[in-house]
């Protein structure tokens, strides 16, 4: 999960990170009497996920409380790379001397976390490793140790911070780096970090990527979530305990279960497609390991209220969960539905293959329902999928 810039900041100033003084509006109107809360004078930022807002005009110097108000008018509404501004936040201004970056994140092809700091900071650090390379320190971080003092000045001495403000960011990294592990995030990125008229080294800008695998023990996390943006098929299956993802475009529903089966069945089904005039897979679904009959209607409920979707493709090697219980599932699945009044109206192609396959088979060819056809094979039955959506 996403934060915004406002949220970062908040989870900062929770774990002790130096920042400034901000508040967040959602009307033009609101901005008055925060920037006479923040000394008469307010930088306008729009609270989007999505970087390069301010060359888009969505970061604005305010001077004093009318303008407050007539930056903020110009900034609701704004749309950034396909983000619109419903929110922005009011900072306190700063006199910034120097502008830095800094860094930790999952490095997962190394499979350990890593550390990137840059004196050259303010711009897109994408803009700096390609042109000036040498000037992104990169230091990997041991998941025992962590970020120790030594750790931190060695980040620091890396990235060849000057000397007059090294002890500060010594003590800004180690914080960030609470943050990162107290609050199971996958990133934590501070640009700039800023040096300040009077010597303070303050995180100005904050970017934070929360793992949501961790939601089980981060209970606060839920309120974090921007539920108005929520695509409302993701948040229904949230709600129902599945791993669901929408996709952009897709016209067949995949269920299946393993996420590595899921993955070669969008695989599967988008090379199928392309025979069909470009039929693409609707979503990601894996209903894991079991397969209950209430897993499966809940899963099919879902598919079938996506109006995109007009066939589904049910895809189940049988493991630890045998096919005889999936098959069973989807039967009383689409009785479940037709019981609670959900009509089930678009075709389902199903292959079952692995422990039980052939006991599988049986019970849905006896149940004979007019809109379960099976096909035997993965690429066969991903072939017909796409065919039935192209119909």
């Amino acid at each position: 999960m996403d934060l915004f810039e406002y949220q970062a900041r908040d989870l900062f100033a929770k774990h002790d990170v130096p920042v400034l003084a901000g508040e967040v509006i959602d009307t033009p109107e609101a901005a008055r009497e925060a920037t006479e809360r923040l000394g008469g004078r307010a930088v306008v930022k729009a609270q989007v996920k999505t970087g390069g807002r301010g060359k888009a005009g969505g970061v604005k110097l305010a001077a004093d409380p009318a303008d407050a108000v007539e930056k903020a008018r110009a900034i609701l509404g704004m749309d950034i790379k396909g983000h619109t501004v419903h929110r922005v936040m009011l900072a306190q201004t700063a006199d910034i001397v120097d502008e830095y970056y800094v860094s930790f994140l999952l490095d997962r092809t190394n499979r350990t976390f890593l550390a990137m700091a840059s004196v050259e900071g303010g711009v897109e650090i994408e803009e700096v490793a390609v042109s000036n390379p040498e000037a992104l320190a990169k230091v990997p971080v041991d998941a025992v140790e962590g970020v120790t003092e030594a750790k931190a000045r060695e980040i620091v001495e890396t990235a060849k911070f000057p000397a007059e403000i090294a002890d500060q960011v010594v003590d800004v990294l180690q914080r960030l780096w609470t943050v990162f592990v107290e609050e199971d995030a996958l990133l934590v990125e501070v640009n700039p970090l800023v040096k300040t008229g009077d010597g303070r080294i303050v995180a100005l800008d904050g970017k934070v990527s929360l793992d949501a695998n961790a939601e089980f023990r981060q209970p606060d996390h839920a309120a974090l979530e921007d539920k108005a943006a929520a695509n409302p098929l993701e948040a229904a299956a949230k709600e129902r305990g599945l791993n669901y993802v929408k996709l952009d475009g897709g016209s067949v529903g995949i269920i299946g279960n393993g996420a590595g089966l899921v993955m070669s069945t969008l695989d599967v089904v988008a090379y199928a497609g392309e025979a069909h005039g470009g039929v693409k897979p609707a979503n990601f679904l894996d209903i894991g390991g079991g397969a209950s009959a209430e897993v499966m209607a809940n899963g099919l409920e879902i598919i079938l209220g996506d109006p995109e979707v007009t066939s589904v493709f049910v895809n189940v090697f049988g493991g630890i969960t045998a096919c005889d219980a999936v098959a069973n599932g989807i039967v009383q699945a689409l009785e479940l539905l037709k019981s609670k009044g959900e009509s089930v109206s678009k075709p389902l192609v199903v292959r079952l293959d692995g422990n039980n396959a052939e006991l599988g088979r049986k019970i849905l060819t006896d149940a004979a329902h007019p809109l379960v056809e099976q096909v035997d094979t993965m690429d066969g039955a991903a072939a017909r999928a796409a065919e039935l959506a192209a119909k």
